[in-house]
């Protein structure tokens, strides 16, 4: 038979085939037609997202018609394996729309002649962009926000800004918390790989449903989304357009865009401008491993057979030297070792998997005080807390101690998820002799003075009911109060007086 003849006959018994399916109600998925396969719907309340043609599936429509033999040759079957690399993935799933402006030029020649920079940064990636991407697959967002982190961070979990905005997406406490993101004494979700990144594509979802294009998202990530919408809303009260272009912003976030573009450019072209990217395997990197027990950083990676900085670098909210199981039940580890610490784990004799615990202070005390009574040198205790000099522990306060052999139980889940370590100045005081009044009694020299009785009782070596005779010369220790700045300083000053939180730059900073 003529093989034409033969490919046609294929054809219609195919084409057969399928009508039959499609009386009982069967859909055929055509891979060969489609090309890819659908993604979840994004997250309950936000829009569906769509990512454009390149990502829509190909459904045929109508009766499939027979190809002539001289059609064989003109029609392109869509490739059906998954990409080998991750870039080509990457760039596959492209879908905003390409902004061009001498901005864009420029960020391209910047990070073009810096490729120890880009190296860095995309070696770094790659514990990492494999997770982001499935995760913007599964919303169907466009794959060009997996390559955000390079402009936020260089992709480190552990960068922290000037403005307190931490982890590869750079959020602020503030937002972080509205976001579900866990800040406190043993951990800090806005470096969290998994946490972060969650947060993150729930924000830019939420920001493009408000703005309905991903531009103006990007623009309310960098500078807020109530900066964005006031810029519009000039520019439409002014009759000026209202695209990223149009509005008026500061230059932080004029140029947030174009470097997002210029690295996207540069990945869906490395060659132009001669850059080679690291292969990143289309594979994933890491796993998770669920945690029984709490357990010091250094023994889980030890059991998992893993660098401690690699550790770290998957496992970056963990910023104490131990993991609390009830705050965080999961650690990532590289793929091949999730099984070697696993056996490792539950092969282990050589005493308690966590040598530390937490400890919470039942009244105010300074840290030496605190020290005698959880069995550490002040110094320790101060550099595990991070607890700085001068400063008085707070009632409340929740501190890391080393972990006797006699406690059994793991810190419990309260603890872990809300631990906080509040301190306040430590207040020096002088030895000081007032004169008893008539009538006068510890009780009233306390309460004159604002001390506490058991104290005043202490200094004098007396009771707590004690009286004392008039004009006796009773002992306290009172706070030595700073001299105040005489007017006359302040007047002749020339520098204005600028408000302003303690610790903050003046300069305007992100508002995420």
């Amino acid at each position: 038979m003529n093989p034409h003849h033969h490919l046609i006959a294929l054809l219609r018994s195919f084409r057969f085939f399928t009508s039959r399916l499609a009386r009982f109600g069967l859909v055929l998925g055509i891979a060969v037609l489609a090309g890819c396969a659908t993604s979840q719907p994004g997250l309950p309340g936000d829009p569906v997202l769509s990512t454009g043609p390149a990502t829509t599936p190909l459904i045929p429509g109508g009766p499939l018609q027979a190809i002539t033999p001289g059609q064989i040759g003109t029609h392109q079957v869509a490739p059906t394996e998954p990409p080998k690399e991750l870039w080509e993935r990457i760039r596959r799933g492209f879908a905003m729309p390409n902004l061009e402006n001498e901005l864009v030029t420029e960020r391209e020649q910047w990070y073009a002649s810096r490729p120890d920079y880009i190296q860095r940064m995309t070696e770094r990636s790659s514990k990492y962009l494999f997770h982001i991407v499935e995760e913007l697959e599964r919303r169907q967002m466009p794959t060009e926000l997996a390559l955000l982190p390079f402009i936020e961070s260089a992709f480190n979990p552990q960068a922290v800004s000037s403005a307190k905005a931490a982890g590869m997406w750079q959020f602020m406490p503030a937002t972080g918390k509205y976001f579900s993101l866990k800040q406190n004494a043993f951990r800090d979700d806005r470096r969290d790989v998994l946490a972060s990144t969650r947060a993150a594509l729930d924000y830019l979802q939420k920001l493009h449903g408000m703005f309905g294009d991903w531009h103006l998202a990007l623009a309310a990530y960098n500078w807020g989304e109530g900066s964005v919408g006031r810029a519009i809303a000039k520019n439409q009260k002014a009759g000026l357009g209202t695209s990223y272009l149009d509005l008026n912003m500061p230059a932080e976030t004029r140029l947030y865009v174009p470097k997002l573009q210029a690295v996207k450019n540069i990945v869906a072209n490395p060659q132009a401008f001669h850059t080679e990217l690291p292969l990143i395997e289309n594979h994933p990197y890491f796993q998770q491993v669920q945690l029984t027990r709490d357990i010091d950083v250094a023994l889980a990676a030890k059991l998992a057979d893993v660098k401690i900085e690699d550790f770290k670098a998957l496992n970056p909210s963990a910023h104490r030297p131990v993991i609390l199981m009830a705050g965080t039940p999961h650690i990532l580890l590289p793929w091949d070792n999730a099984k070697v610490f696993q056996r490792n784990f539950e092969a282990y004799s050589q005493g308690q998997y966590a040598s530390w615990t937490a400890w919470t202070a039942p009244s105010t005390m300074n840290p030496a005080e605190a020290a005698r009574r959880t069995g550490m040198s002040e110094a320790d205790l101060r550099g595990v807390n991070n607890i700085p000099p001068r400063m008085l522990i707070k009632a409340g306060s929740t501190l890391l101690v080393p972990r006797s052999a006699k406690v059994e139980n793991d810190v419990t889940s309260h603890v872990a998820d809300n631990a906080q370590v509040s301190l306040a100045p430590e207040i020096v005081t002088r030895r000081t002799t007032v004169k008893a009044r008539k009538g006068e009694t510890v009780a009233s020299i306390a309460r004159r003075y604002s001390l506490s009785v058991a104290s005043v009782a202490e200094w004098n070596k007396v009771s707590a009911a004690s009286h004392f005779k008039l004009g006796q010369a009773v002992v306290v220790f009172l706070p030595i109060k700073s001299r105040p700045i005489a007017k006359s300083s302040a007047r002749s000053s020339p520098v204005k007086a600028v408000k302003r939180s303690p610790g903050k730059p003046i300069v305007k900073v992100k508002k995420r």
